[in-house]
């Protein structure tokens, strides 16, 4: 119900903010003398014309990001007059949100249990200008106690980070990187800023791990389903960030929803239906409180979306 009064709220923003046109280009071939006269009267005409409204000063929501059913690739997000962000739903249940970073930036968040703690350069809420140029939210990694990997932001760290372990590494310069620790990232010479690891990588050099069917290799389960609600972050080989996430899911087939979006590498995020969560955000034509829409129509969701303190560590995408 929280999603569905989400995207009613979110349906009067569709329509918000300015749409992009292309510029008209004047033609410099001069004109025969006899056309003087009605050439003229035609560029005042033109010089009078409406000009197109500027692009709108926050991310501005498309009508995919309100959808249900299955859908092909399609925008949901723009800023500055460019697509920003794109969303598919699978018929598997699955959903994949992938995140242009020439345009966006991912900051890593610290919930109020994990890492836990005062002073973090992202707390446990989205505030302040973050708020103004807030994309989308996901779930973070698993439980930190569990000893899946570690936590590190602007230099503090919460858990130490690990050789080899699957990271989400996020540079000075704003951009993102996944890979194993020590071997594939960070990349030398750049300043990291924030990285989240969780177990090994679900897919490295566009395959898939060759332990997808060891269930337990991937996080314990409520109840010991193969299936429960599970989500991941993935790279392609230009850049672009994708999440995945769905509320019934085997290891394999969250690798084969990343796959089909031409990850090449993954890191699994947290799993089971109390902390699987996306969202995307209306900005009430930048006036109000934001207006989440859940990425997955049938999560149970994260008290306050994100918006108001949550336990758990997360993730949010950023207008840059």
């Amino acid at each position: 119900m929280r999603a569905t009064a989400a995207c009613v709220a979110a349906l009067a923003l569709v329509g918000c903010g300015g749409a992009t046109r292309s510029k008209t280009t004047a033609s410099t071939r001069r004109p025969p003398a006899a056309n003087t006269a009605s050439t003229t009267t035609t560029a005042t005409a033109d010089d009078s014309a409406p000009k197109p409204p500027p692009p709108p000063s926050y991310p501005q929501l498309l009508p995919a990001a309100l959808g249900t059913a299955p859908t092909s690739l399609a925008p949901a997000i723009r800023w500055r007059g460019q697509t920003a962000a794109w969303l598919r739903r699978l018929p598997s249940g699955v959903t994949l949100m992938s995140f242009d970073q020439r345009l966006l930036e991912v900051h890593l968040h610290s919930g109020t249990v994990d890492a836990g703690g005062l002073g973090w350069r992202y707390g446990p809420s989205v505030e302040g200008f973050e708020l103004t140029r807030l994309v989308a939210g996901f779930n973070g990694g698993f439980r930190l106690s569990t000893g899946a990997g570690g936590f590190e932001s602007y230099g503090r760290v919460a858990v130490p980070l690990q050789s080899g372990l699957a990271s989400i590494v996020t540079y000075s310069d704003g951009t993102t990187d996944i890979g194993s620790w020590h071997q594939e990232v960070p990349t030398p010479g750049k300043r990291v800023v924030s990285v989240r690891q969780n177990l090994s990588l679900l897919i490295d050099g566009g395959t898939a791990s060759a332990n997808v069917g060891c269930v337990s290799c991937w996080g314990a389960t409520l109840g010991g389903v193969l299936d429960p609600a599970r989500s991941a972050l993935g790279i392609t080989a230009s850049g672009e960030l994708v999440w995945a996430g769905g509320e019934s899911l085997t290891v394999s087939e969250l690798a084969t929803a990343l796959l089909s979006a031409h990850v090449v590498r993954a890191a699994e995020l947290d799993i089971n239906p109390e902390w699987v969560a996306g969202y995307v955000y209306g900005h009430r034509g930048g006036h109000g409180r934001l207006a989440p829409v859940a990425a997955l129509a049938s999560q149970p969701g994260i008290p306050g979306q994100f918006l108001a303190p949550w336990s758990r560590d997360f993730f949010t995408i950023v207008a840059r």
